[in-house]
């Protein structure tokens, strides 16, 4: 399957699409330049494994721990902390973005929608999926877990999408930052409470640490979500 690339712009947020021809599917990913680097092998790994049509729609993220963050919470490393604008990126994708597509590429809008993301984009993605039923299927590909707040969000509260794709590498907990070595823990109780709530999911182990391999890590969350909607 040949896919066209190309970048424009939405509301002054650069994007970069891959689409085809009479997709069966919306993956929507939020990406910061390493992601963007990567998007090109991402793709060619989807398209290889999951055997159907697709349109990759990727945004650019300006201020990563601010328009990800579901709530203000402390620095973890380094003096940044994190803000709460993750409530004004999931209405970007709903109001603005989801439309723009469909309107752009003449896809109806009852298209399977998949959301997905890494690191602090995969914690969005499953927050989104406590937020909205817009999305069918969720990736959080070594999702930030570790998020202080998260596990008694969980706790308190039930995803609307019925497909959710888990990974961690395995040396991810292995960490001298105390919050940061929680995630271990913490996504094991996430695939536990979204199988308490008949949610389809696996938590899938890859080999290594956090900063390696993202595209391939996504591109086997999608696949797993677009064979499993």
């Amino acid at each position: 399957m040949t896919y066209k690339k190309e970048e424009l712009n939405v509301n002054d947020t650069r994007c970069i699409v891959y689409s085809c021809n009479s997709p069966k599917y919306i993956l929507i990913q939020p990406v910061d330049e390493h992601d963007i680097k990567v998007l090109d092998r991402e793709v060619e790994l989807i398209s290889n494994d999951a055997g159907e049509n697709f349109l990759l729609f990727a945004f650019k993220i300006y201020d990563w721990n601010n328009d990800l963050s579901p709530w203000n919470a402390p620095a973890v490393f380094g003096k940044d902390g994190f803000g709460d604008g993750a409530k004004n990126t999931l209405s970007f994708i709903e109001d603005v973005l989801i439309d723009c597509i469909c309107e752009k590429y003449q896809i109806k809008n009852d298209i399977p929608i998949i959301l997905g993301g890494y690191s602090l984009a995969g914690l969005f993605s499953l927050w989104s999926s406590y937020q909205s039923s817009s999305f069918n299927a969720i990736v959080g590909a070594s999702p930030s877990v570790w998020f202080n707040g998260w596990e008694e969000y969980i706790d308190k509260n039930s995803p609307l999408s019925k497909v959710i794709y888990l990974s961690l590498g395995d040396k991810e907990e292995k960490t001298k930052n105390q919050t940061m070595a929680r995630v271990g823990k913490a996504i094991k109780k996430q695939e536990e409470l979204l199988k308490n709530n008949g949610i389809k999911t696996i938590l899938e182990w890859n080999n290594g640490g956090h900063f390696q391999d993202s595209d391939i890590r996504l591109a086997k969350g999608f696949v797993w979500c677009i064979k499993n909607i």
